[in-house]
């Protein structure tokens, strides 16, 4: 059986950030101690400047939307914006036990160049409904077709970090048509299967502890002292992981039965089989957390990728798994200037 560390290695994360993902999550931007409430049916409402939408996707399933426009830009402090009806559009979707807010910094830098913007909770996490199930990475790729198609985006560009880079992989695949291309940031190449010998061990390894009911002090000194160099916008994000009770404690807004359903989903997925068959361009975007074995195992992973993929483009990054987060506008300025350079057609 792998132990932690050899997973570590095989998909490239610092131990420091790996006891960050399996007891805190990993990180999505929001509000520090707002409670953010969930309408009971589709609908519209206004949150700092931006227009969040749910959406029905599924039976029972309904997804919650950041719509980003040049205003909203401007309200979140971002520079004019200029060409939005020429730019590429993107989607950005969170990691594993993450939320849409993940992305506002990454989000406010594009739209501040141009490029439409929406960010979504995938089901089961932040804003979005919390079925019981399925949450394998085909069905949740599945949700963001219909996504994609019930909001009207034309062809968007889909970037996803960690478990999300696996998913808009599986979106791009079976779904062809739908996107003009991917940005898989640190993920998108991840197989669990590869470094366990069965189900049982991922999931002994890997399983989160059961966090309900910590106060949030606790969380917030632990994000704040684990990432002294992040912005605001991502500590503040990290937080909106949870949502804060009245009595001072929190609750993960993916709950334990549920992240175990999406890790299992990704242990069952195997993105290998998925690249010689991608049409869409995939821009991979693969992190050095300084780890000397776990980056050397992540490069003959993303190289293997880039191998296979037929349209490729690698842009390595040095920080932590959380990049988008860490340096939001240094990765908008990648996916920025191959949008306007024409890798993504």
């Amino acid at each position: 059986m792998a132990s932690r560390e050899q997973v570590l290695q095989v998909i490239g994360i610092k131990p420091a950030t790996l006891s960050l993902i399996i007891r805190i999550g990993i990180v999505g931007l929001g509000w520090r101690r707002r409670r953010l409430s969930v309408p009971e049916r589709a609908g519209t409402t206004t949150i700092c400047g931006m227009r969040t939408e749910r959406t029905p996707v599924a039976e029972g399933v309904e997804l919650a939307t950041d719509q980003w426009t040049a205003a909203d830009a401007h309200a979140a402090g971002a520079a004019d914006a200029v060409g939005a009806a020429d730019a590429a559009p993107f989607l950005l979707v969170h990691g594993l036990a993450s939320n849409a807010r993940t992305w506002d910094g990454v989000a406010a830098s594009l739209v501040a160049t141009g490029h439409p913007v929406v960010s979504v909770d995938l089901r089961g996490h932040g804003r979005s409904s919390k079925p019981d199930g399925p949450y394998d990475v085909p069905t949740v790729a599945d949700d963001l077709a219909v996504l994609i198609e019930r909001l009207g985006i034309d062809l968007p560009v889909v970037a996803g970090q960690s478990w999300g880079g696996n998913v808009v992989l599986e979106l791009a695949a079976r779904h062809p048509d739908a996107v003009r291309g991917i940005v898989c940031v640190d993920g998108g190449w991840l197989e669990l299967s590869r470094a366990f010998t069965d189900w049982d061990a991922c999931r002994a390894a890997l399983a989160p502890p059961r966090l309900a009911g910590r106060r949030f002090e606790e969380i917030d000194g632990y994000i704040r002292s684990a990432h002294r160099d992040w912005p605001d916008s991502g500590i503040r994000g990290t937080l909106a992981n949870f949502e804060v009770r009245p009595d001072g404690t929190i609750a993960p807004w993916l709950t334990f039965e549920h992240h175990i359903a999406v890790l299992r989903g990704l242990w069952e997925h195997h993105p290998s089989e998925r690249y010689a068959g991608l049409a869409a361009p995939a821009l991979l975007v693969p992190v050095d957390s300084g780890e000397t074995d776990g980056t050397r195992r992540k490069r003959g992973e993303v190289e293997r990728a880039a191998a296979l993929i037929p349209r490729t483009r690698v842009h390595w990054f040095t920080g932590d798994h959380d990049i988008h987060a860490q340096h939001p506008d240094e990765l908008a300025t990648v996916m920025h200037e191959a949008a306007v350079d024409g890798f993504f057609g």
